[in-house]
């Protein structure tokens, strides 16, 4: 199998879906990298859920979430672990 490489322009411009619900996410804000390691370690998509009174935190995904990464979408496994943060 020939392997794909895209650049962080290219990633960015794709569209994240989630597997689980089918629904879009967003577009990818950031990764965070692990410099010592030469590895991403996560993506991060800004919030959607912005009003007068909730959180600006940005979406972390990590990177063992991710599926498949398309030609224009990236599909992702994710699993809200912010509901158990208490």
């Amino acid at each position: 199998m020939e392997e794909v490489l895209h650049s962080l322009n290219n990633i960015k411009s794709m569209e994240v879906i989630d597997i689980s619900t089918g629904s879009k996410m967003g577009f990818i804000k950031d990764l965070v990298v692990d410099c010592n390691n030469y590895k991403v370690i996560s993506i991060l998509l800004p919030n959607q859920k912005i009003g007068w009174f909730s959180k600006k935190n940005d979406i972390e995904i990590p990177w063992e979430q991710i599926s498949k990464i398309g030609l224009d979408v990236i599909l992702v496994d994710y699993k809200d672990i912010s509901n158990n943060e208490d």
